[in-house]
Order: structure tokens, then sequence, then C-alpha cells
């Protein structure tokens, strides 16, 4: 008998993946302070440019974690445990390709990247000394979101931290070492990265070891079923797109800031910071859903979807309420923390109000996403995020020259508004298909 939805079951999904997302911007945080113990800016620049591409490029392939997160859990709720297996396994050979392309292809990404952001001779350099190190972990990062999505689907979230701490505890207590002791600079915080990434793709495979149980992950004719994968391609072609749109619009509203001055600039970069934490906190309720709802669809329970749906949303909009009282009171504190430049400070608190209200207009948005993602209705997905695309250009055309930063971020939240309510003018048609 399958396990009813209960708070318990949503609780012991999402705890365990705020607390994981918790620990990212501290690895962060520690990679700079490490390089920056050398006393030169090249290597702070050299590793943050590096980071940043590696991390743009691995970022294509986040549809292996939502598409596989939404398929998984509706097999596993169809009973059908074969497929759970062959899931897994398309989705790492999908990761391991791509992988082996970049590696195969690094000169040309290379230089793609330092042509789109140049930097000094310096720090290129250093840069190139870091990607031709960190390359090497593509497989096991691209791999990575396979197996976090397989996890998520299968109510495992404890493992999903378990592998977020390993992988950045490792990636820590290695940057200390090799950088701090070794002295190997920047290729030393990329050899850490690099064991970190492998370690973490070992500690999966273990974690998914139930996958590799029968046979049914080496169960070709099935792995390789033409019908299957093209419904994969589908899904996660949907969800590609629909983050290229979104990833589009938050790009856009930093180049439009920036056209503001370099005030303005900096402090909605120090802002964008609070919008990180609402996400990394919100996931947690969001990637219940998808596997709550999921399973339900897998099973056919169009009352458990319903009760799966309207649970987990009232936790994510619990703590949406929660961080906009947090961002009210902390939020000129963590402000300066941030920034010492006065006039940044002054910007930033003028601009504050946005923040506040972002979790409380965002979570609409934020939970749609995981039931739609949930019920692999990503055609749905995609065309309410081409229409709220659109209804953000033209809000950010108007509101821009009228309202200036002000206008801009009224965009911004018109954009999150629009994605919820497309979603939910959708939500009674994926409710009845089940």
């Amino acid at each position: 008998m399958a396990e009813p939805v209960s708070h318990r079951r949503i609780l012991r999904i999402a705890l365990p993946i705020v607390i994981s997302n918790a620990t990212v911007p501290i690895l962060g945080a520690v990679d700079t302070g490490v390089v920056g113990q050398l006393g030169a800016a090249a290597p702070i620049g050299a590793v943050g440019i590096g980071a940043v591409v590696l991390a743009s490029v691995y970022w294509i392939f986040g549809f292996l974690r939502m598409g596989t997160t939404g398929m998984v859990a509706q097999a596993r709720g169809a009973g059908d445990a074969a497929e759970t297996g062959a899931l897994l396994m398309r989705a790492l050979l999908i990761g391991g390709a791509a992988g082996v392309a970049f590696i195969l292809l690094q000169s040309l990404l290379f230089a793609a990247a330092f042509r789109l952001a140049p930097a000094s001779a310096e720090v290129e350099a250093l840069a190139r000394d870091y990607l031709a190190i960190r390359i090497w972990g593509a497989p096991a990062a691209i791999g990575g979101y396979a197996l976090t999505g397989w996890l998520i689907a299968m109510e495992r979230a404890r493992g999903v931290l378990a592998l977020q701490v390993l992988m950045n505890g490792l990636n820590i207590v290695l940057d200390l070492l090799f950088v701090l002791v070794f002295a190997w600079g920047v290729q030393g915080v990329a050899a850490a990265t690099l064991i970190a990434e492998w370690s973490g793709l070992l500690l999966g495979l273990w974690l998914c070891r139930a996958a590799f149980a029968g046979s049914q992950w080496c169960n070709w004719p099935r792995v390789f079923d033409r019908e299957r994968l093209r419904r994969m391609a589908l899904v996660n072609g949907d969800i590609l797109l629909r983050s290229v749109i979104l990833q589009a619009s938050f790009t856009s509203f930093l180049f439009l800031g920036a056209g503001l001055g370099d005030v303005t600039l900096a402090a909605n970069q120090v802002l964008l910071q609070f919008l990180s934490i609402t996400a990394f906190a919100l996931d947690g309720f969001a990637f219940a859903a998808e596997a709550l709802i999921g399973n339900t669809v897998g099973r056919g329970d169009r009352a458990g979807l319903r009760r799966a749906a309207v649970m987990t949303s009232q936790w994510g909009v619990g703590l949406s309420l929660v961080l906009a009282g947090a961002f009210f009171f902390a939020g000129p504190v963590l402000i300066d923390t941030m920034s010492t430049a006065a006039p940044v400070r002054a910007a930033a608190r003028e601009f504050l109000p946005w923040i506040v209200a972002a979790p409380v207009i965002g979570i609409a948005a934020w939970m749609l996403d995981g039931i739609f993602i949930g019920a692999t209705r990503t055609r749905e997905m995609r065309q309410a995020m081409v229409q709220s695309g659109l209804v953000y250009a033209l809000a950010a055309a108007v509101l821009l020259p009228l309202y200036g930063n002000h206008g801009l971020w009224g965009a911004l939240m018109v954009l999150n508004v629009s994605r919820g309510i497309t979603l939910a003018w959708r939500y009674p048609a994926l409710e009845a298909a089940v």
C-alpha cells in the first residue's frame, strides 16, 4: 500500500534538501577566501572566471536533474522498478557522453569563453590552468545531476544531503591542504574540486545502488527503447528551453541594471544574493512536490496529487513568509555585511522592499514549477515560460524608462507573477489528466 502524503513525509524530503543547499555558498566563500590568501587579485579573478565558465556550461544539462526526478517518481508510483533503473542509466549515459565531449572540445570551449569574457593576460593564463584541471571532472559533475534527480524521486533526500556534505566538505579540506600547505595556488583549488566531483560521483552511485541491484540497468533493449528515449528527449528538451528563457530573463536584468551606473549595479548584485537564498530554501519544498506529484501521477491517484500539491504549497507559503520577515528585519545588517561602500549600502537599502516582497510574490511560480516537473507536463511549462518571458520584456520596456531601477525590479516581480498565473491557469488540465 502506498504511503499517504503527510506533513511528515514532506519534511522528510524537504529539510535535507534545504540543509544541503545551505552548504553550496559556504564552498564558494572558502574557495575565494583561500585564493585570497595568496595576496594577489589575479588568482581570485581566475578562479571566479573559471568557475563561472564551467557552471554555465554544466548548467545546460540541469534538465537531467529535473527530468530524471519527474520520470523516475512516476515509474516508482506505477510500481515499475525496472524503469526506474533504466531511466537512471539513460541519464548517466547522457551525462557521461556530454562530459567526454567537453573534455575533447576543451580548447574550443575555453577559446570561446575568453572571447566572450576577456580578461587580463595574467588572469586568463591562471584561469586556463584552472580549467585544464577542472574539465576532467565534467562527466562526474554532469552525471551528478542524474544521481541527485534519482535520489529525490526515490524520496532519499538524506542521500542528497550526504552527497553534498561529502563533496563540499572534501573540497574545503583539500582547498586548505593544496593551497595553504602545498602552495599549489589556483591549480590546487581546481584539483580539490576535481577530486571532490569524482568522489561525489562514486558516493552517488553507491547511494543509488538499488537501481543497479537487478539487471534492469543493463537491459539494453529497454534502456535504448525508441519510444522511451523519445519521451525523455521531449521532457528534457522542454525543460532546457524553459530554463534558457528563465536564465535569459535574469541575465537581461543584470545587463539592464549595469546601464544604471556602477552603484546601482553593485546594489542589485548584493540584493540578488537574497534571491539566491530564497531559491535555495524554497527548492526543498519544490523538490518535495516533484517527488510526491510524480509518485501520485504514476499511481493515477488524482486525490493524492491534489493533496500533495496543496500540502507542499502550504509549507512553501509558510517558508516564504518567514523569509520575507527575515529580510525585512535582518536585511540592512546583511547588506552591511556584504558591502562596505556607503553608496552601495544606501542604494541596496532603497531597493530592499522588493526583496522583502520577492519570496511571497514568487512562491506560486516556485511551487508550480515543482508540481509540473513531477507531472512531467513540461510542454506546458515551456509555453508558460515563453509567455512570461514576453510579459517580462514588455514590463521592462515600459517600467525601466519611467521608474529606473525600481521599474527594473518591478519587471522582475512581474515575471514571477506571470509565471505563477500562466502555470496556475494550466493546473486544472494537469489534474484532470490523472
